[in-house]
Order: structure tokens, then sequence, then C-alpha cells
């Protein structure tokens, strides 16, 4: 007879509550050619056996009423069905389930969750052993004690042979499928380390830009603010000295025949509101500059050095100790507040015979420090000097300087001694310098 004839020839009991699990199984048998009966517990399957009597008795464990061990049970304590092979299918969670099923008689196991290649594996090992009797005979009872609890076994060499084996082969495989899947793991936790630095790094950035994006924003907002209040200041000191420069016209205009001198005197005061509304308009084109590029990171070294080429010292001696590396973070024009403090030193310090740009550490504070040794500020002038009023008669641009630098909340002030030297400071927000050679 051969295999394919013999495995149309098995007639198997499935035993199992659940219809889709019960189902699942007789799809898979009937592919192997066998022929399949279903009972749904215990009490149907031994109506089922005693009516048909099956070749194999295919029985869950955990059933209501009478589970897989009293069933099998009953199966081995009957002459008339003891030689059905029963097998057991279970979960295999604890070894008690292999000493229980060995006590109840059971001849095999099948291990869940299983697949339909485990289900023709163990149809192809069960056929040639089918009916065979054990060749060790009927065993006297051999006690097994675990968990506290004793077991009473009959099982033959063979049988209990063939489900150790049964049970080593699962263990095998789940074992190299534990194996694999702890790769698996270890491969997942690489990748998972992998996207928690690239996370980091990108949240370091998405930081990052966000406080770049932040101090743009406040930047644009103030010199918004700014352009707005010098373009009302400016149109108003534009209006003033064109009504001036008008009246001084006119007096001209009326005087011109009977005290020419007199009329020469206005026209000379026209043309000074000329040059004034000149110099306001001028200032306006360079203040309307201010804050139009979004500020950037400059060297402060390179900034000092290139606001030279803007003024000539003459024989002042040029000191700029400012180390490179050092940036700020400013308007885009703050190339002119170093030019400025270059031509005021040279145009007002009178006695001056250096020039000097350094830093100096105030507590955790850096400071930008320029410092000459001219006569100095008299201390009643030190704020006028950075006012819009102060700069109509002296020029813009102390006024302008101070103007760019708190675009980005940097400040300046004027701490020398009057008569021995000016001296001014740059006073910088944290996040507005840093160091690009620090590590």
């Amino acid at each position: 007879m051969t295999e394919e004839r013999t495995k149309k020839s098995i007639k198997i009991l499935v035993v199992e509550d659940s219809r889709t699990q019960a189902e699942f199984l007789r799809y898979i048998l009937e592919e192997e050619g066998c022929r399949v009966m279903l009972a749904e517990d215990g009490r149907e399957a031994l109506e089922e056996i005693e009516a048909y009597k099956p070749d194999i008795v295919l029985t869950d464990i955990v059933m209501p009423e009478m589970d897989g061990y009293e069933l099998c049970r009953r199966i081995k304590s009957d002459d008339n069905t003891k030689d059905i092979p029963v097998i057991l299918v279970t979960q295999l969670y604890d070894p008690a389930d292999v000493i229980k099923g060995l006590e109840s008689g059971a001849d095999n196991f099948i291990i869940k969750p299983y697949e339909q290649s485990d289900i023709q594996r163990w149809i192809d090992s069960i056929l040639p052993s089918l009916h065979k009797p054990d060749p060790d005979g009927p065993q006297n009872a051999l006690i097994i004690r675990h968990s506290e609890k004793d077991y009473s076994i009959n099982a033959g060499r063979t049988q209990i042979l063939n489900i150790l084996l049964s049970t080593y082969g699962v263990a095998v495989r789940k074992n190299s499928e534990l194996e694999d899947a702890q790769e698996r793991l270890n491969s997942l936790n690489e990748q998972l380390k992998e996207a928690v630095f690239d996370l980091k790094d990108t949240n370091e950035e998405l930081v990052s830009e966000n406080t770049e994006r932040r101090r743009v924003e406040n930047a644009l907002a103030e010199a918004n603010k700014k352009l707005q209040l010098m373009a009302s200041i400016t149109r108003h000191d534009i209006i003033n000295q064109l009504t001036a420069m008008q009246g001084y016209l006119e007096i001209a205009m009326t005087l011109k025949e009977e005290e020419p001198d007199s009329a020469w005197e206005s026209i000379d005061k026209a043309f000074s509101m000329i040059d004034k509304t000149k110099n306001t308009i001028e200032f306006t084109g360079d203040y309307q500059e201010i804050g139009m590029h979004t500020p950037i990171w400059q060297d402060m070294h390179t900034l000092v050095l290139n606001s030279l080429k803007h003024t000539q010292i003459g024989d002042i001696r040029f000191e700029n100790v400012i180390p490179e590396g050092i940036e700020i973070y400013a308007d885009s024009m703050i190339e002119k507040v170093f030019s400025n403090l270059i031509e005021n030193a040279v145009r007002y310090g009178d006695k001056i015979t250096y020039i000097r740009f350094r830093t100096e550490i105030s507590g955790d504070k850096l400071k930008f420090i320029c410092e000459d040794d001219g006569v100095g500020i008299r201390e009643r002038d030190k704020e006028k000097i950075f006012s819009y009023e102060y700069g109509m008669n002296t020029g813009f641009g102390l006024f302008l300087s101070r103007e760019i630098l708190g675009i980005t909340g940097i400040k300046i002030r004027e701490t020398g001694k009057s008569g021995e030297g000016a001296r001014f400071e740059l006073l910088c927000p944290e996040d507005a310098v840093r160091n690009s050679g620090a590590e």
C-alpha cells in the first residue's frame, strides 16, 4: 500500500471547542488526504469514537466539562479504544504538560501555534508507527514527582521517547526562532539607536534653527520699529528746515533793494539750511539700510581690520588685539560702527597717539573695547553723543552706531575719563557672541 493510499485510509477525529481552529485543522488534514470528523467537546468525542472508531484522535487540552487529559484517560482505559493513538494539542507552557500527557496515556503532542507544514511533518512521522504495539508491552506504574505533586506513568519507553523527541524538536525549533528573533531584535535595536541619534541631531538642529529664527524675527521687528520712528523724525526735521529756508529767502527778497548786505546774510543762512537738509537726507539713506538684511555672524577681528580701510589715521598707532575666531551676531552694517569709532577718535582726539581694539571679561560676559589716549569725552556729554539731536550738529555716526548694534540687542556706551581718552564698550547678549574656534 502506497503512502498516498495510507493517508487516504486514515480517519482522524479532531476534538476542538473552537470552530475556527477545528476547521483549520480539518482543512490541513484533508489537504493531506485524510478523512476528518469533528467533535466540540470530550463527551461528543466519546460518542463519535464509539460509533465510528477513528484511527487517530487529535484533541485540544483546554475544553469545557472534560479536558483533553481526561478524554485521553477514558480512551486508554477502555479495552475497545485503548489502541487508538491520542495526540494532544497544547501550547506546552510547562514541563508538567508533558508529564500530565504521559500520565493520561497520550501518544504524542502537537505544539501550538502550528502551521500546515508542522501538521504535514507530524503525519509523515506518525504513519509508520500507527497501530504498532509498544515492543516493551504493558509497563508497571512509574511514580514521578514534579512541583510537589506525584504522577503515575504507565507509558513504555518507545512512547516516552516519541513524546520527548517531539517536545525536544519543538524546543529546538523554538530556540532557533528565538535566536533569529534575538538577532532581529538586536538589529532593530541598533537601528533604533541610530534613529535616536539622528533624532537627537535633528532636534538639536531644529532647536538651533528655531533660536536663529526667533533672533532674526526680533531683529526685523526692531529694525521695522526704528525705521518707522526715524521716518517720522526726519520728515519733521526736513519740513522744519525747508520752512526755515523759505523764511530766509523771503527775508532776502524783502531786503534785497534796501539792505542788500542783510539780504545776503539771509541767503547764506538759507544755504546753511540746504546743507542741513542734505545731511538729513543722506542720513536717512544710511538709516534706511539698517535692518534691511538678515543679521549674520561676523568675525570681530576681521571687521575691525576692514573698517580701518574707510578712514585715514596718519601717524596714530593702531592696535587690533581681538583674537581671531570670536564672532558677533549683528546687522551687516556693523563695519560702519567701527569705522565711525576710528573716525571720531582721529577727528576729536586732539592729542591722540593710539587707537586700540580689544576684548575684556567682566564676570561671565565678554565686552569689546575701543579706546584711545586722546582728550576723551566730558561726563555731561557721554550719553548725548548717541542722540539724534546731538548728531545734527556733529554728525550722526554715533547715533547710527547705536541703532545698528541695537538691531541684535548689542549696547554701546562711553566709559572713558575726560582728559585721558575715550573708551567705548560693546555689551553683547549671550546669544550674540560665540567663539567659532572653540571645540
